[in-house]
């Protein structure tokens, strides 16, 4: 069964996906079970639960490649990117489809959850 994760992200990035501008989210870790959905937890100052994104596939190569492939729609630059996967042999991206921003952010708590997670938590 297919299922969601909540991940936190800062609030420029978030903005960028709401607005289309970022079309992948990259994650140094992927999840091990079929996704179908990400939860976007934007992180200080706002700390809530603003949107979730509906994921279209997972990318899984080397850096170089990743970006090779992603770039044009990465929302992020590439110095950016170079940092956040140094020293990594394995990158990850969510290609990201139709986003529903929330009327009402919700909290952690909503989804029974007490702490933002480092990389990500099923829901």
């Amino acid at each position: 069964m297919k299922k969601k994760i909540l991940i936190s992200i800062n609030p420029e990035h978030v903005q960028n996906i709401i607005k289309g501008i970022k079309k992948y989210e990259y994650r140094k870790i992927a999840a091990k079970q079929d996704i179908f959905s990400i939860i976007i937890y934007e992180t200080t100052p706002v700390k809530r639960i603003v949107a979730e994104a509906e994921i279209i596939d997972v990318l899984m190569d080397s850096p170089e490649e990743l970006w090779k492939i992603t770039k044009n729609e990465s929302g992020i630059s590439k110095e950016f990117f170079d940092e956040y996967f140094e020293g990594r042999d394995i990158a990850y991206a969510y290609k990201l489809g139709k986003i529903k921003v929330y009327d009402e952010p919700k909290t952690l708590l909503d989804y029974g959850i007490k702490a933002a997670p480092q990389s990500f938590v099923y829901v």
